[in-house]
Order: C-alpha cells, then structure tokens, then sequence
C-alpha cells in the first residue's frame, strides 16, 4: 500500500512538472498573516541620507556604520556613489574593510546602489552603462550586497515615444540580470519620478523582464501622477528593498509621509525584509535621522502588533 502511495505521488509531480509552473514568479508573491514574527522587518538606512557630509568628507561610511549602530539600525544601504573612485569600483581591499567592519558590529549591509542611464538613443553609449553596471554587480557581490540599486533612464529621449524607450530599458536592463543572476545579486530598478512615474510603469518593466533577480526598490516618496499610497500598496509585491522617505511629492505638492498608513500597507503585504529610510531634509542628518528612525520603528511596531 505505501508503495502503492508512493507511485501514485511521484506521478502527480511528474504530471505536475509537464504542466509547467503553477504561479510565474513575482516577487514578495507571500500569502497569509506572519504572526508572532517581529523580526519579519529590518529597518536599515539608506547612505544618502547623509548626501552632504559624505561628499563633502566631513563624515566616512565607516563613521556611519558605527552611528548606525548607535541608533539602533539593523542594516546600511552602502551607495556607491561614496566610496573612492567612483564611478568607478572601489579595490577589493576597501569593499573587503567594510565587509569585515560590517559584520564585527553585528550590522547587516542591505544594498547598494548607482545611477545609470538606460533610456540613451545611443547604442555604444547604451553598452558603456551596462559595462558600468556590471563592474558594480561585481562591488555588490565582493561587497556582500544582495542588491543592487539601478535606475531605468531620466527621460523619453527626443524623437522616441515611451514604447520605444521602454523597449531599450528593457533590453539593458535583462543583459544586466543575466549578469547578476550569475554574481547571486538581486538588480532592483528604482522608481524615481524619472522615466517611471507610476505603479502601472514600473510594473510593465517588471513583468516584461520577469526574473526572480530583478525587483523594485519602492521608493514611497516618488510616485506622483496618482494617489501615492494606492500606487504603494499595488507594488508592494515587486519590492525587494525599499526607501521609507520624510515626504511626499504628489502633484507639485511636498506633504508629510503618513506613516501609519505607510506602515499599515507594509505590514499587510508579503514584503519581509530590509526597509531602508532616507531622509532628505535640510540640516544636521545626524540630528534629522534619528528621530525619523524612532517614528518609522513605533509606526512599524503598531501597525505589526495591529495586523
């Protein structure tokens, strides 16, 4: 009878199998409630939240991880645009330092990212941002970033409509995954009231490239032709990092986040993972970020604790 059973079981997969899959890959495609599972989020900050004192080199990423740390952050998305050399990679022996410093203080590294230019009429020009894009997928994997955050293009190119552009972003964007997948970096577009403007724009990308290595870096504060938490909660599912921001532009109109309505959306969807916050705001980020963390992390608490 067991054996019976047992054939009876290996033929439905195999039948299963021919079929083909049952669900096509979308990411945070999670159902059910994750209950008594605090952990589920991980609040992380994002580098360029201190934009000014890196660039003008009052502060290191090193002192920023030891700040992180101070606040309470779980994690540190690592922009590139910070480290030596860039645009150009920094040495193995930098990545590795902060690898190493990374892990002896108990401080995941969420990301990373860069800004590239997709949506280019030129070919050649096209190839030498994929070429750019690979050396930091390479950073990304030395580094210990599982992500890699990438832009689709500033605008629609003269003499180009939105499909055709669409198609060349596309186009770079799958050679870049193919790279990635081999490296085990996950790319992630972000949307950045650029070329993507919405919750529909971005997801034809997504589904059009259609990897489990590519996903969206969901950045709230950037959705501004529609109802910004409406656009939010639709692509919750893409998400693989995210950029939790002060405020919203919508419209022309600069308001406060919500942050409860934020939260709530976040808790109901199947993200787990890094949440990365990004303040933008004029002044000291050393005395703007923590407050923000303490109002992100009580938002995040109740809307958990609520669910």
């Amino acid at each position: 009878m067991e054996r019976k059973v047992f054939l009876q079981t290996v033929s439905t997969l195999a039948t299963a199998a021919a079929a083909g899959p049952l669900v096509s890959f979308r990411p945070g495609n999670l159902s059910g409630r994750f209950t008594g599972n605090s952990n589920r989020f991980k609040i992380s900050l994002n580098a360029y939240s201190f934009n000014n004192p890196l660039i003008n080199k009052k502060t290191s990423i090193e002192e920023l991880m030891d700040f992180c740390v101070q606040t309470g952050f779980e994690a540190i998305d690592i922009t590139g645009y910070y480290m030596p050399g860039y645009p150009e990679p920094p040495s193995d022996e930098y990545l590795y330092r902060l690898k190493n410093k990374a892990h002896r203080l108990g401080l995941a590294i969420s990301g990373t990212g860069i800004r590239n230019e997709f949506a280019e009429p030129d070919k050649i020009k096209r190839d030498t941002e994929i070429v750019f894009v690979k050396k930091w997928i390479d950073a990304a994997a030395k580094l210990g970033a599982p992500v890699l955050r990438i832009f689709t293009g500033k605008t629609i190119p003269a003499g180009f409509t939105r499909e055709e552009t669409e198609a060349l972003v596309i186009n770079c964007i799958k050679q870049s995954v193919s790279y990635a997948k081999e490296k085990g970096v996950i790319l992630a577009m972000q949307n950045h009231n650029d070329f993507i403007k919405t919750a529909d724009q971005a997801i034809s990308i997504l589904q059009k490239v259609n990897s489990e290595w590519f996903g969206l870096v969901l950045d709230t504060g950037s959705f501004v032709t529609e109802e910004p938490y409406k656009e939010i909660a639709k692509t919750t599912s893409w998400a693989v990092n995210w950029q939790i921001k002060e405020k919203l532009n919508y419209q022309g109109s600069i308001l406060d986040m919500d942050l409860d309505k934020l939260c709530n959306i976040i808790a109901h969807s199947g993200y787990r993972g890094y949440l990365p916050i990004e303040t933008l705001s004029p002044g000291d980020p050393f005395q703007i970020v923590p407050p923000f963390f303490r109002k992100v992390k009580t938002a995040l608490n109740n809307a958990i604790q609520n669910y």
